[in-house]
């Protein structure tokens, strides 16, 4: 067993899930759960099939409905039939959703203070080290994260 890796990782943890927890600021703000919110970005990128937003939410059918109907609610998404299945519909992003999306994604984009205020040279090798932890393109927006790639809708 490597105590060290351990340590390390509950640290991590503590940094992300405890002392810089902005999902908890991004749910406050836009006053809805982070799964909402989480569903909200996802839309945001993009249009999805039920089925997509499903699978990459990794959440069961009913529940992705229940989501959904919430973002249709506060008129952040809508949720329109498939231009080429009509057995399935397609959730989009408003202009209403897209700007609370973007404000979702900017609150949680915020690094943390103490990671800010570290050396350049400590955190130059910070980021050599999660590019080995976290494979795949880093953006602005976050690291990629493995999701299979999105089906584009033809029409759309």
């Amino acid at each position: 067993m490597n105590d060290e890796a351990f340590r390390v990782w509950a640290r991590l943890r503590a940094m992300v899930l405890e002392l810089h927890d902005r999902r908890s600021v991004a749910s406050a703000e836009l006053g809805m759960s982070f799964i909402k919110v989480k569903a909200l970005l996802k839309v945001a990128a993009g249009p999805l099939t039920m089925r997509e937003l499903t699978d990459r939410l990794s959440t069961d059918r009913p529940y992705t409905t229940l989501v959904v109907d919430e973002l249709v609610r506060r008129g952040l998404a809508v949720r329109e039939p498939h231009p080429e299945d009509r057995r399935s519909r397609v959730v989009t992003a408003t202009p209403a959703g897209a700007a609370a999306a973007a404000r979702a994604q900017q609150i949680l984009g915020e690094p943390p203070p103490q990671l800010r205020a570290l050396p350049a040279a400590e955190l130059a090798a910070l980021d050599r080290i999660t590019a080995l932890l976290v494979p795949g393109p880093s953006t602005a927006d976050g690291p990629h994260r493995g999701v299979r790639p999105r089906r584009r809708l033809s029409g759309s």
